[in-house]
């Protein structure tokens, strides 16, 4: 009999060599037997997919024995004379007793990592299979078993043993990189082992699945951890697949002191949120006294920097012997495949492209450069032939240097996996910031005109309005009918600076239903000193504006002019109401709640810092085009976005740039969203593609701890009428560091908006008028950048379609509501069974309380307030250790019904067959009559209670008031607090003394008119 201990794998383990990664092996020891895997270096997620196998001596003492897997780090690989060849890394005992009997009752198991004592650092986990070989094995998986613990030079595929963790047969064990990223990574499932045998019988222990786990209390001796697999899995619980995963990357922020200085020099200060990325750099400037090729002397010089199989091109310039580029390539440290680098100078040809000279680099010999230091000056080298001679004409000029993602040479250098992409694809791949433009209200009344005469003076002058116009918006008064009307009727507009749009305002008279023809018009500048801004609030003056004639669509196209005096006027009242925040998101994850007006804001409390790391298992949407997916990043907090570069053609792509912003208010919510990018390519037949949605993550600052550094994988999610789909995980790294503790707490006691929002307040329906406006407005400006910030992304970041209808969110606002009353239903149980004496104990102890307080009245307000203090103190133990998320059953995602999607998805206004309408509609009305009766019940209740003494039931009204006379004069010679007793022992009588008939006034009440009877 032979024991098998195959090794598959190992995560997260702690850096040792100070660099922030390890040389990990695992070392075996069963019964004075002791066996080693081979050594992975710098890789702290090593996979050795190693079997070792130890003879099993004595079977009658196998099961009292252990089986000890230790992981160690390798010292030897960065100093051969160490005193100490490794260090620990952690280990795993198993007990022999819990071993399975056969390789095909094994399964797969992840085991926590532990401490060998009270000062280890620890952390991480392994991957193992353990199962015993009988004798009637030993001929064939003996010596695959030890077949597979050789060398993987050594290995034959067809003599390993098949473990748990090698790849199903339906799957080939050759496919690229490419495709590994889109199969879904296995669950790492922990289980809880024994530390020694014992006696007693074997239950099986169902552990939850987790990626990073700590090790649960083990369970009672002798008890299995080998579990069958189940014939049909149960499902996971709702919400499961999409919970918030906490993760230890190898950040500075998160390292200790000699970790972090040791990483100082790979990245700058200012980037410890994220991992470093080495780059190769090559900067082309110029060029000069370039040597002809051709025959008619012309040159047009252009460069390739070439590094391995990854080759980047500059412009070719016409008949320039003195070309001058100024383009900067970078290649990833992933890219680095050649030990050489080669910067050649061509010749454009209309057949085959002239080689002029070139340069070579030794990769060894290329500087490294970590900012804040200058950047490097470019040199002059001297052009050689292909043989290495040095060309009597032409020099470039170069600089070559390694950096991180921190040279400002990174967002705008062009990067190696972007090379080949054409200039206009190039330029959507680069990494910007955005500013949304500075919006303002502005405020139009419009009070009279004066002197209106019909465009028709053969008619009598028809009804007449003010049409207020400011770019798209579009406000009408109500119709008057007089030469001198007078509406008196406030407008709000959403104004963006430099305010280069006019206002104008049209009188217009309406001949007919439908029909408008304009009487005089004024266009009034918005920018100053024609509209005054209106910072503190104050009354601004109105103005009378002569109306010049407006000419009808016949004058206008006969070219007609206005060549006499128009005498009508018109009455304005316009300010710029900079005192107001300008909405263009949602107040309830808003990210900027400042005043327009600058003089009007507050100081700075802190910064964010967010560090956009990495995805991983994203889908691929581009397989038509035969790519996978073209992601890119996009964060919004305040006025400032940010989007990271795109990479190209991955599933798992690595960003690693970070970005900073100054908070004003800690309540506030950082919004980061995922996008594919369909610019890299040009558009097909179908015209320009939208960039697609990935999946959405908000994070509200004030949920954050301050200085800690949050890394976690977020995951992403797509709702779509098909039902919800997890579309991948991000990775992101965030940090709130407070610069002034007494301006953010006093923040917790001032207005959510500003001032002016409630003094003069703005209506609902104009508020999320003017917020569309706004969003429009922004979407408008950002599409017009370069690169544009598409306006799909605007909308998406912004949530413009929040207000819509939806069933599915109609459910969890109520079931939000019904949790709300939860608490307040337990306290109602809790006190009827105190009422019921279903406790005794209970019971009498809130006997004796209540005696107590009524005897010490002074003693109730400080008994709550202890009271919630100690429950404020108990619970801050288990308080949230993770920020919150987007919570699928919260939403109820998972569970919606797929015509409720295809509802909520569905245009306005609809754009689906009238029998779906009509389905739609009757269900709507099925449930708005529930809402109808809920509501009606509640105002029956009401009118009861007013009915008391409205004398519509004369008798009741008599009976309520002489009990009310009589409960005055009790009460007035009772002392108060034998009121309270006499009422508090009633109300917790023993139920011997309960009836089990309502009582008298709740039967009472319940006799009330109402006015349900009135209605038709």
């Amino acid at each position: 009999m032979k024991l098998a201990v195959e090794i598959s794998d190992a995560a997260d383990l702690a850096p040792k060599d100070g660099a922030a990664s390890c040389n990990p092996y695992v070392e075996v020891d069963f019964d004075d037997q002791r066996q080693r895997t081979a050594t992975k270096p710098a890789d702290r997620n090593p996979y050795w997919n190693q079997t070792l196998v130890f003879d099993v001596r004595d079977p009658a003492r196998f099961p009292s024995l252990a089986i000890d897997v230790s992981v160690l780090h390798d010292r030897r690989h960065q100093d051969h004379n160490a005193l100490r060849p490794h260090t620990f890394l952690g280990r795993v005992r198993i007990n022999a007793a819990s071993v399975a009997q056969s390789s095909q009752e094994a399964v797969l198991q992840r085991y926590p990592l532990e401490k060998r004592g009270l000062f280890s650092r620890v952390s991480g986990d392994i991957a193992l299979r353990i199962y015993l070989l009988t004798s009637s094995q030993n001929g064939d998986n003996s010596n695959n078993a030890a077949a597979a613990s050789m060398d993987d030079q050594q290995q034959e595929p067809e003599r390993i043993v098949s473990s748990a963790f090698a790849p199903p047969e339906g799957k080939s064990g050759s496919s690229s990189h490419d495709h590994d990223d889109q199969e879904e990574p296995r669950p790492r499932i922990f289980r809880s082992v024994p530390a020694a045998a014992g006696g007693g019988d074997q239950h099986q222990q169902p552990r939850r699945a987790s990626l990073h786990a700590v090790a649960a209390p083990p369970p009672p001796p002798g008890q299995t951890v080998v579990m069958p697999r189940p014939a049909a899995p149960p499902g996971p619980p709702p919400g499961g697949a999409y919970g918030l995963v906490e993760t230890k990357p190898p950040l500075p922020a998160k390292m200790g002191p000699r970790a972090a200085a040791a990483a100082a020099a790979k990245i700058a200060s200012t980037y410890d949120m994220v991992e470093p990325m080495t780059y190769l750099y090559v900067s082309v400037i110029k060029a000069r006294d370039l040597p002809t090729m051709d025959v008619t002397g012309a040159l047009d010089p252009f460069v390739e920097v070439k590094l391995g199989n990854f080759k980047g091109v500059t412009r070719h310039l016409e008949k320039n012997p003195n070309p001058v580029w100024r383009q900067t390539f970078a290649f990833s440290s992933e890219h680095l495949q050649a030990n050489q680098l080669e910067v050649v100078v061509k010749d454009k040809d209309m057949i085959k492209d002239d080689f002029v000279g070139r340069v070579l680099f030794d990769m060894t010999d290329v500087p490294a450069r970590v900012p804040p230091d200058s950047p490097l000056a470019p040199q002059w080298y001297r052009l050689a032939d292909r043989s290495g001679e040095k060309l009597r004409h032409g020099e470039i000029m170069l600089a070559v240097w390694k950096g991180t993602q921190a040279d400002e040479a990174f967002p705008e250098a062009w990067h190696s996996d972007a090379h080949s992409l054409p200039l206009e694809g190039l330029a959507s791949t680069r990494s910007k910031v955005y500013y949304s433009p500075k919006l303002a209200y502005l405020k139009v009344v419009a009070i009279a005109a004066q002197d209106v005469v019909p465009a028709d003076k053969g008619r009598p002058l028809a009804p007449t309005i003010a049409k207020i116009q400011l770019g798209g918006q579009v406000r009408r008064t109500r119709p008057q009918g007089s030469a001198n009307p007078a509406w008196n009727e406030e407008f709000m507009f959403v104004a963006a600076e430099p305010f280069d749009e006019p206002l104008v305002v049209t009188v217009e008279e309406r001949v007919a239903a439908g029909r408008d023809e304009p009487v005089g018009r004024v266009i009034v500048p918005v920018a100053a000193p024609y509209v005054p801004r209106n910072d503190l609030a104050k009354a601004v003056d109105s103005k009378w504006f002569n109306l010049s004639r407006a000419l009808t669509a016949d004058e206008a196209a006969a070219g007609k002019k206005d060549s006499k005096h128009f005498s009508s006027k018109i009455h304005l009242r316009l300010s710029l109401e900079t005192a107001y925040h300008v909405l263009d998101e949602s107040t309830h994850y808003a990210s900027d709640l400042q005043p327009s007006a600058k003089k009007l804001r507050k100081g700075g409390i802190g910064i964010l810092e967010l560090g956009v790391l990495s995805a991983r298992n994203l889908v691929p949407s581009k397989a038509k085009e035969g790519r996978l997916a073209d992601p890119y990043c996009v964060a919004k907090y305040g006025a400032k976005w940010v989007r990271t570069r795109t990479a190209l053609n991955t599933l798992a792509p690595r960003w690693n740039e970070q970005y900073t912003w100054e908070v004003f208010d800690p309540c506030t919510v950082l919004t980061v969203a995922v996008f594919d990018n369909s610019a890299v390519l040009p558009p097909g037949g179908g015209g320009e593609k939208a960039d697609q949605r990935v999946g959405k993550v908000r994070v509200r600052l004030s949920t954050l701890e301050i200085d800690r550094v949050y890394t976690h994988l977020y995951p992403l999610m797509a709702l779509s009428p098909s039902g919800l789909k997890k579309t991948g995980e991000l990775h992101l790294a965030v940090r709130f560091t407070c610069t002034a503790w007494a301006n953010m707490l006093g923040m917790y006691g001032r207005p959510l908006l500003p001032k002016m929002h409630y003094t003069h307040p703005i209506s609902v329906l104009q508020l999320d008028y003017l917020r569309f406006q706004a969003m429009q407005m922004v979407a408008a400006r950002l599409g017009r950048a370069e690169p544009p910030l598409r306006r799909e992304v605007v909308e998406y970041m912004l949530d413009v379609d929040s207000h819509m209808f939806s069933l599915r969110r109609s459910k969890a606002n109520f079931y939000r509501v019904t949790s709300l009353f939860s608490g307040a239903v337990a306290v109602a149980r809790w006190m009827d069974g105190i009422c019921k004496w279903k406790n005794p104990l209970t019971t009498v102890l809130v006997h004796v309380l209540f005696l107590i307080l009524v005897c010490y009245p002074e003693l109730i307000l400080p008994t709550v307030f202890l009271y919630l203090f100690m429950i404020g103190a108990w619970n801050y133990r288990r308080r949230p250790r993770k920020p919150p998320h987007m919570d699928t059953v919260l939403s109820h995602a998972e569970l919606a019904h797929p015509d409720e999607l295809d509802e909520e998805f569905d245009t306005f206004p609809t754009s689906k067959p009238g029998d779906v309408v009509r389905m739609r509609y009757d269900r709507l009305r099925s449930v708005a009559g529930r809402v109808q009766t809920v509501v009606g019940d509640l105002a029956t209740q009401g009118e009861r209670a007013q009915s008391l003494l409205s004398w519509r039931d004369p008798r009741a009204t008599a009976i309520f008031v002489v009990l009310s006379l009589l409960a005055a004069v009790v009460l007035y010679v009772t002392p108060f607090q034998v009121v309270a007793v006499v009422a508090g022992l009633y109300l917790l009588r023993h139920p011997r003394f309960r009836s089990k008939q309502p009582s008298v006034p709740f039967n009472f009440y319940k006799r009330l008119p109402a006015k349900t009877d009135m209605l038709l």
